[in-house]
């Protein structure tokens, strides 16, 4: 019986020590084997989220610590061979109020931080520019209603259609980049066309679904160029994992120069851009 104690205790143990690595390794901004971990934040939200995350971590382990010691004690100390007779007490005031006050203020620990967190992410309070996002079965579609309305829609790149040599990722790529400025408050409007889907890119921290009929609102400031990838995450029917996400963040200048150059090739007859904007026009700018 007491194997079976040890076991399970070595358990909890290797569990506790595999989380409080996974709050100390870091990934790519892609997924990777092996990962652990979240990807590295590009954005003040994702900063926030690993801070308290990690802050979170700690005191889990804190806490799976001290239990586990308070095991190793009652199985050591307190078995029927080591008591061959057992105590007659049933309570003890000080420790009832210790064990009653010392979660509430764990809670409030906790709490306090959540919610600063909650209405951070929430919005901007002075976005400098907007960026659109309808859900589509089974591909996103993007506006940029500070640009003159500039549309695109935006589509998995087919497996044998990967060119690994331009950095294309199977499931991760798409046709179509969405180009965003680094260093710029940008107010996201999400909404959906049909059902609810999910847009989620992990390196940013946002996480929002997209709702037919509704309006919901996010934001994010970019803080380092790059590509950033994220996914559907709201089961949306039998396409869901073929919606992937791909953000291509430049520098402002870079930005005005791919918008300018936008404008001019995509422009229709009615004067709405709303032809989609492929990688080769986005590369241009580099």
């Amino acid at each position: 019986m007491k194997k079976q104690y040890l076991w399970l205790l070595l358990a909890e143990l290797a569990f506790i020590i595999a989380g409080a690595a996974g709050a100390a390794f870091a990934a790519e901004s892609f997924p990777h084997n092996w990962q652990m971990g979240f990807q590295p934040a590009a954005s003040p939200v994702a900063e926030e989220i690993h801070r308290l995350h990690n802050m979170l971590m700690y005191l889990v382990c804190g806490i799976g610590g001290f239990v586990f010691v308070l095991l190793l004690i009652v199985i050591f100390r307190f078995n029927a061979k080591a008591n061959p007779k057992p105590a007659t007490f049933s309570h003890n005031t000080m420790i009832e109020v210790i064990w009653t006050v010392v979660p509430v203020v764990i809670l409030i620990v906790i709490a306090i931080p959540s919610m600063k967190l909650i209405y951070f992410m929430d919005r901007t309070v002075e976005p400098e520019m907007t960026l659109k996002i309808t859900g589509y079965q089974w591909y996103w579609g993007y506006e940029y209603p500070d640009h003159d309305g500039l549309t695109f829609m935006s589509y998995m790149i087919p497996d044998d259609e990967i060119d690994e040599s331009k950095g294309q990722r199977r499931l991760l790529s798409t046709d179509t980049q969405i180009v965003l400025p680094i260093d710029t408050n940008i107010q996201i409007l999400i909404t959906a066309a049909d059902v609810i889907h999910a847009w989620a890119v992990p390196a940013f921290g946002i996480k929002q679904d997209a709702v037919p009929g509704r309006l919901n609102e996010t934001w994010v400031r970019i803080t380092k160029p790059g590509i950033y990838y994220g996914q559907c995450s709201e089961l949306c029917g039998k396409d869901h994992a073929y919606m992937p996400i791909e953000v291509k963040a430049v520098t402002k200048e870079e930005f005005k120069r791919w918008v300018r150059k936008a404008k001019r090739d995509f422009a229709s007859a009615t004067g709405i851009l709303n032809q989609p904007v492929q990688l080769a026009q986005i590369e241009d700018i580099e």
